[in-house]
């Protein structure tokens, strides 16, 4: 049996802390005080659907109101002589409380961690939340119900419930334990099921700013400042024309550095994350380098990038290249179709490499049919699993074809 501390977590994103030691929600205070509004009023819903975009910081709101929850009194208890508490204006509670140690080693006996199981036969993740995961609520419910207090249930994530996952939860929003709040956070909550919504209250987080990426990163420790000002002084030689560096996007390197990872995670702060522990920005710099004479291509280089995916042990680096792909795409599109840049230049000359592609509305148009054909022969590539370079190759093919109409 796998020790414990080994066991990977299904909700935890390489290289970052996990959301129950990330002490501080940065720039989600409407979500905040929105919560902090109802709670205050005595209009606490039982049921939470904590939704939005991968990474922007779901989950640490999650955590957040739980440890708030099992930390605050009821206010039938009052403070230590019986007076009425004044209001909370924060999520945050003492860092020496007893509930920041409890949730941090595991042995919160109010929180219930609902979240895919390790499975010991196959030694990995299942790819699922199941009904019999769902059913130890049970004994959850009936244990913490002794001492009088709350219970908080995190469901991360809803959506890798099952379908009798889902109609379990289903049950308990519809009858739910006294004192009992579940909070189910959610990356895309159209795919759950429409009654399960209806029984939760909406709790909608937004992409970063650059600003507040920056603080998140800085946080996460990511990068540190001299990592982030050799990725905008790297330069690269694209078949020897002016060479193409990272764009600063605000008065120092590392606003800048958040600003276009801001820009290339679409504003999440785990995409952003990833990008930096995988060298995103330096891949996109390649990417540009090899499309910066479309419709003319570079074959070996097309060669050695699509190589460097098909290594061993680089299956991260093969999905954070498609990734980048299908941005690039994206961004080609957009401009083409708007006949505007984007509101962050990712790597410098990215936008006279825009220009060029995709001149007009026209050939915006055909980039964007080009680039829903190719989501589709990539998604079939990988049912198929065909191997990693030659999808690579065959993405970047196709978009030499779209360039040459």
């Amino acid at each position: 049996m796998k020790a414990a501390n080994t066991i990977p977590e299904p909700d935890r994103i390489s290289g970052a802390p996990h959301p129950r030691d990330t002490l501080r929600l940065i720039g989600q205070s409407e979500a905040e005080s929105f919560f902090l509004t109802a709670f205050n009023s005595n209009r606490l819903h039982h049921g939470w659907l904590i939704n939005g975009p991968r990474g922007v910081g779901k989950a640490t709101l999650a955590w957040s109101i739980a440890r708030f929850l099992l930390a605050t009194p009821l206010q039938t208890e009052g403070g230590l002589f019986g007076d009425v508490l004044p209001p909370p204006n924060t999520l945050n509670i003492a860092q020496d409380h007893p509930v920041h140690s409890r949730t941090r080693a595991g042995s919160e006996p109010g929180l219930f961690v609902l979240r895919r199981p390790y499975d010991e036969k196959t030694n990995r993740l299942k790819k699922q939340i199941t009904v019999d995961e769902v059913r130890k609520l049970k004994n959850f419910f009936a244990l913490s119900a002794t001492d009088g207090g709350r219970r908080v249930v995190i469901v991360d994530a809803a959506d890798d419930m099952n379908i009798s996952a889902a109609n379990a939860i289903l049950k308990v929003l519809e009858e739910p334990p006294e004192r009992c709040c579940l909070l189910l956070i959610s990356h895309q909550p159209a795919g759950l099921l429409p009654t399960l919504r209806s029984r939760c209250c909406d709790l909608r987080l937004l992409p970063l700013s650059p600003a507040d990426m920056a603080l998140a990163l800085q946080q996460a420790e990511t990068k540190s400042q001299a990592d982030t000002e050799a990725d905008f002084n790297t330069e690269a030689d694209f078949n020897k024309e002016p060479e193409i560096e990272m764009a600063t996007a605000s008065k120092s390197a590392s606003q800048g550095h958040a600003a276009v990872l801001a820009e290339l995670s679409a504003g999440s702060v785990g995409g952003s994350i990833r990008l930096s522990n995988l060298d995103g920005i330096a891949l996109y710099r390649d990417l540009i380098s090899l499309f910066s004479q479309l419709p003319n291509l570079d074959r070996s280089q097309a060669i050695r990038l699509a190589d460097t995916a098909a290594m061993r042990g680089a299956e991260d680096r093969f999905d954070m290249l498609l990734n980048l792909l299908d941005i690039f795409l994206s961004r080609l599109a957009r401009s083409g179709v708007t006949g505007q840049m984007p509101a962050v230049e990712i790597i410098k000359g990215e936008f006279d490499v825009l220009r060029k592609a995709a001149p007009n509305p026209a050939s915006g148009r055909a980039w964007a049919e080009s680039a829903q054909q190719i989501t589709a022969r990539v998604q079939h590539g990988r049912a198929v699993n065909l191997d990693p370079a030659a999808l690579i190759l065959d993405t970047v093919f196709r978009m030499q074809k779209t360039a040459a109409r």
